[in-house]
C-alpha cells in the first residue's frame, strides 16, 4: 500500500489545485498556455536584457516589445483587408450568389458538401474578412480579456519565470531532478522549433503562392499570396482555407482552369506540401524525432485542443518519447552496469 507523508500533502494540494483551475478557465487556458510557451521561447533574450536593466523593465520592455509586434502585424492585415475590401466582397457575394442559384449543385462537380453546409462556411468567412470589423466589434471584450490574459502571463513569466521553476525544481527528488533538466531542454527546443517553423512556413508561402496566383490571371497577385500567407500563420486556419474559398470563386465564375489551378498547385503544393512535410521534417530535425510522428502530433494537437493544440500537441509527443529514450538508456546503464559487475566477480572467483 503506497502512503503519503504528511510533507507531500502540500505538493499533491497544489497539483489537484492546479487541475481543477484548468479545468474550471479552460475557455482562457489556451492564452495561458501560448503567453506560458512564447516566453520560454524568450526568456532567453529577457536573461541577456536583464545584465543590462533591472529585471521588471527588462520584463515590461519585452512584453510591450511583443504587444508592439502583433500591434503592427493587425494594423498591416486590417490595412491590406481594408483596401482590398471590394475584391473580398465581390468573392463571396459570387460565392453566395452560386450557392443560392437552385440550378447549381456542389456535388455535380464532385463538391462532397450540402449547399447548407458550404453556406454556414461562407457565412463564417465573411464574418472573419470581409465584414471583420463588426466582428472584432461584436467579440471586443472576448479579444480585449484574452489579450490581458496572454500578456499578463508573459510578462509574469519574464518576471518570475525563473524563480517559479527554481522553487518547483527544489521540491523534485534528487533523483528526478536530471530527467526533470532534461526534459526542461526539450521543451525549450520544442518551442523554439515550433514558432520558428510557423514563421518561416507563413514568410514560405507568401512567396511560393504568388506564382500560382499569377498563372490564375485574377489580378491581385501580392494580396491573395499575404491571404494565404496570413492565414497559415494562424494554426487553426491554415492557408488551405484561402485556395478553397478562391478555388470556389473560381467555380462560382465557371473557371475550371482555375479551380485545377488552385487544387492542384495551390491546395496539394502551397498547402499541404509544407503542413505535411515541410513542417514535421524541420521540427523532427530539431528533436530528433520521426517525422510522421511529428506530423501527427502536430495535426491532432490543433483537432483536439484547437489553438493550444498548436503548442500542446508536438510538445507532448516530443516528451513522451524523450521520457522513453531516457528510460530505455537508463536500463542499458544498469544491464551494462550489472553485466560488469558480473563478470568482476566472475574474476575474482
Amino acid at each position: 500500500m503506497i502512503r503519503i507523508r504528511s510533507d507531500q500533502f502540500p505538493s499533491i494540494l497544489l497539483i489537484l489545485l492546479t487541475i481543477l483551475a484548468f479545468a474550471a478557465f479552460w475557455s482562457i487556458m489556451d492564452m495561458v498556455l501560448l503567453g506560458a510557451s512564447l516566453a520560454i521561447v524568450l526568456i532567453p533574450l529577457h536573461h541577456r536584457l536583464s545584465l543590462r536593466m533591472r529585471p521588471w523593465i527588462s520584463a515590461s520592455v519585452m512584453t510591450l516589445a511583443v504587444l508592439g509586434v502583433f500591434c503592427l502585424m493587425g494594423l498591416v492585415t486590417l490595412a491590406i483587408f481594408s483596401a482590398n475590401s471590394s475584391s473580398l466582397t465581390l468573392m463571396f457575394s459570387t460565392i453566395g450568389n452560386w450557392l443560392n442559384d437552385p440550378m447549381t449543385n456542389p456535388m455535380a462537380y464532385g463538391i462532397p458538401l450540402s449547399k447548407t453546409s458550404l453556406s454556414t462556411l461562407l457565412n463564417e468567412g465573411t464574418a472573419l474578412f470581409v465584414d471583420y470589423q463588426k466582428t472584432l466589434i461584436a467579440y471586443l471584450p472576448i479579444i480585449l480579456f484574452k489579450m490581458f490574459v496572454f500578456f499578463f502571463t508573459l510578462f509574469m513569466l519574464f518576471l518570475r519565470g525563473e524563480e517559479l521553476r527554481t522553487k518547483i525544481i527544489s521540491h523534485i527528488p534528487a533523483a528526478l531532478k536530471k530527467y526533470i533538466s532534461r526534459l526542461s531542454d526539450v521543451t525549450g527546443d520544442t518551442l523554439y522549433a515550433i514558432y520558428i517553423v510557423q514563421i518561416a512556413i507563413a514568410v514560405l508561402t507568401f512567396f511560393i503562392a504568388i506564382p500560382v496566383f499569377w498563372l490564375l490571371g485574377y489580378g491581385n497577385i501580392i494580396f491573395y499570396a499575404y491571404f494565404a500567407a496570413f492565414c497559415e500563420l494562424i494554426p487553426i486556419i491554415g492557408s488551405s482555407t484561402a485556395f478553397i474559398l478562391i478555388g470556389a470563386y473560381a467555380l462560382a465564375l465557371g473557371d475550371t482552369r482555375g479551380v485545377l489551378i488552385l487544387f492542384f498547385l495551390g491546395y496539394l503544393v502551397v498547402s499541404l506540401v509544407p503542413e505535411v512535410y515541410v513542417r514535421p521534417v524541420l521540427i523532427g530535425r530539431r528533436v530528433k524525432i520521426n517525422p510522421v510522428i511529428m506530423f501527427i502530433g502536430i495535426i491532432g494537437g490543433i483537432l483536439t485542443m484547437g489553438l493550444a493544440g498548436f503548442v500542446l500537441g508536438p510538445l507532448i509527443i516530443v516528451l513522451v518519447i524523450t521520457s522513453y529514450r531516457m528510460y530505455t538508456e537508463e536500463r542499458k546503464e544498469r544491464n551494462a552496469s550489472s553485466m560488469a559487475d558480473n563478470e568482476e566477480l566472475a574474476g575474482i572467483f
